[in-house]
């Protein structure tokens, strides 16, 4: 059964992220239970057996031999009869099992357990897809468990086959090209993310109402990431601690400086995005908060001029009701008003409209209402 092979290459760059992605890409089509297992003595493939049982038998028929068993998504029956076959840890296998585990490396006796957290850029759906892969190695088998469609562990085994050289290393070969996959996988998500953040930068200055959000957004990613790759470097460094004890190869040592150099790049790449986020954020804020201002200070004058021309309406108004006032009152015809009979009286109704109207001029005037 061959194992499931990606048709994306290796490398590249990448960005947004969507933790597990249910139904993107690979991760859905994935085949489950046993991909691929094959049994090498000597580094060369001699066997490809279709089921578990005969891995086993195809392991005690070419003894010394190493299985490397690949697994999507197993159920529970295949990972006990693997638990039951080579003694895994009950506990590692309960957490090749469940999944969600953060990146480590323990060690059970002659059976070493490692979580790793792989990612990838979905070019459709500007996301990285993360995916979590388990590996079991012990004296004559590795045993690989991904819980997603990344990474792509079918290119790792044809390289690894096409140099038994390195393959006659046994299972520790084996989780140092996993390893480097990974870390190399890590590539397209820096790149995407740096391509995010200066795509961010734009958006702010330019004015954007929807910066804040997305820089929201990245940096949830950004801070995913850094869970994915960020204990990544303990796992490495355990490896090395124990390259003496454990008599490892120098060829397979220096595979692992070399994967160190490059998770030691992405990790501080990663760090500065945060913190490079996180300012741009303020500045954000502030341009925000500078919008604003401008904002209610144009609101401002324009409830100051509606106030002026409400003061000079109000101020017209007062000067034109007096003279009103007084030509209703004396419009009312009664018999008996004061100086109905007098000569001058018109030309006093005149004057007295045309002084109240002055001297309310006069003071509106001064108050600056008019």
């Amino acid at each position: 059964m061959a194992e499931n092979r990606s048709t994306s290459p290796p490398g590249g760059f990448g960005r947004r992220l969507d933790e597990h992605a249910h139904g993107v890409g690979e991760a859905e089509r994935a085949p489950t239970g046993l991909v691929d297992s094959g049994v090498y003595v000597d580094g060369v493939r001699r066997a490809s057996p279709e089921t578990l049982a005969d891995t086993y038998r195809c392991l005690q028929e070419l003894h010394p031999a190493m299985a490397w068993i690949g697994l999507c998504r197993p159920n529970r029956d295949q990972v006990d009869s693997l638990a039951d076959e080579f003694q895994l840890p009950e506990l590692a296998v309960e957490d090749a099992i469940n999944a969600h585990q953060r990146p480590k490396l323990e060690r059970y006796g002659d059976t070493l357990f490692v979580v790793l957290r792989a990612a990838r850029y979905l070019d459709e759906q500007d996301a990285v897809e993360f995916a979590e892969l388990h590996l079991f190695l012990g004296p004559g088998f590795v045993i690989t468990v991904r819980h997603g469609g990344t990474p792509d562990l079918a290119g790792v085994r044809r390289r690894l086959e096409a140099d038994p050289s390195v393959l006659t290393l046994g299972p520790e070969a084996v989780l140092y090209a996993v390893l480097d996959r990974v870390v190399d996988g890590y590539a397209p998500v820096v790149a995407g993310l740096e391509n995010d953040i200066d795509e961010i930068e734009t958006e702010v200055f330019g004015g954007d109402p929807n910066a804040s959000r997305r820089i929201y957004e990245i940096s949830r990613e950004v801070i995913q990431f850094q869970r994915a790759a960020g204990p990544l470097l303990k796992v490495v460094d355990a490896l090395a601690v124990g390259f003496d004890r454990y008599g490892t190869d120098e060829e397979l040592r220096r595979r692992l400086r070399d994967v160190a150099d490059h998770l030691t790049q992405v990790v501080e790449r990663v760090g500065g995005f945060r913190h490079l986020l996180q300012n741009i954020l303020t500045v954000n804020a502030t341009l925000v908060a500078q919008a604003q201002n401008e904002e209610m200070r144009g609101l401002t004058a324009a409830s100051f001029e509606q106030n002026e021309e409400i003061k000079r309406v109000s101020a017209w108004a007062a000067i034109l009701f007096a003279p009103t006032l007084i030509g209703t009152v004396y419009g009312m015809n009664f018999i008996h008003m004061p100086e109905l009979g007098w000569r001058y009286g018109y030309l006093f109704a005149v004057a007295l409209m045309a002084a109240v109207c002055g001297a309310l001029y006069l003071l509106f005037k001064r108050r600056g209402w008019l």
